[in-house]
């Protein structure tokens, strides 16, 4: 991908560009685990660099333990070593994630994807202690996953620094919406540390202020098109980027038109991935959601 991005490879495993946030289906109220399987296989083939199961998207909070990591176990099968496999072990509870890692580890997972406790809102002393009790605990490389929109708690980049030196600690998915935020945690944990956007309508400027890829919702439904997207701004070619930007950005807001992924699986049920079941307390996308879906599949030139 270039030179200058020679630094996301860690212990030989290459991490950036278009790594989707993998939704989970559902079929007749159990995880469909044979559409999972040829969704996993499609994301591959379609350019994918990398897999995260069990994330938001994945409505993890949803899965049980057993679902949770039978999911991952079928990402490492079907991913077989082609892409690294990013599980998601997050959790509120720090004995619950460290459970997840070990799962993910012993599966052969490539590294754990980690958000912010939510709900519990830690100190920052708090948020310290929680990953570095995860990083004590395991040898999996940890990508922390900021999102204080929905975990209400806020790393700050000063706590980021702090765990950056953690030798397992080495990356983050940023989902602050706030693009300074690239600049100053390049600065406060080097640039060697991993900076992934979690937001797909702001990956062109995330990139082009110092990251390296996107863990993407959008990727899901686009796989081939954000892969394309990621390698044209990895490769400095930022024109080619912005065309495809404006081929995706209608599809990146109606996604969001309602409560993820409820848009997501309405667009794969279209495209013949997956049913569009969800689960409670997500709702099927509303009749408004679904139109700006298609409207917006179309523009990008899937349907």
């Amino acid at each position: 991908m270039g030179e200058e991005f020679e630094d996301s490879n860690v212990d030989g495993m290459i991490i950036q560009g278009s790594i989707p946030a993998l939704v989970t289906p559902f079929k007749n109220g159990a995880v469909d685990m044979d559409a999972f399987a040829a969704f996993v296989e499609w994301q591959i083939a379609e350019g994918s660099t990398g897999l995260v199961p069990c994330g938001t998207t994945g409505e993890s909070p949803t899965l049980t333990h057993a679902e949770h990591h039978a999911v991952i176990t079928r990402t490492v099968e079907v991913a077989a070593g082609r892409v690294p496999v990013i599980a998601g072990c997050g959790s509120n509870d720090t004995a619950t994630a460290i459970a997840h890692m070990q799962h993910a580890a012993n599966v052969g997972a490539d590294a754990a994807l980690i958000v912010v406790p939510y709900y519990n809102k830690p100190s920052q002393a708090g948020l310290i202690a929680h990953f570095t009790a995860l990083a004590e605990s395991s040898r999996l490389p940890i990508i922390i996953y900021n999102i204080p929109g929905r975990s209400v708690a806020d790393m700050s980049t000063e706590t980021m620094a702090v765990l950056a030196r953690l030798p397992t600690i080495v990356g983050v998915k940023d989902a602050t919406g706030n693009l300074a935020r690239v600049a100053a945690q390049r600065a406060a944990c080097g640039a060697d540390f991993i900076q992934l956007s979690g937001n797909d309508d702001m990956a062109l400027g995330f990139n082009a202020m110092g990251g390296v890829g996107a863990i993407s919702v959008t990727a899901n439904v686009a796989p081939r098109l954000c892969a394309q997207f990621q390698a044209a701004t990895l490769s400095g070619d930022f024109r080619t980027a912005l065309a495809i930007n404006d081929r995706l950005y209608p599809l990146h807001a109606a996604l969001f038109s309602d409560a993820s992924p409820g848009p997501t699986k309405h667009a794969l049920a279209r495209m013949g991935h997956m049913a569009s079941d969800v689960r409670l307390p997500i709702c099927a996308a509303s009749a408004a959601s679904a139109t700006a879906v298609d409207a917006a599949l179309a523009h990008a030139g899937l349907a």
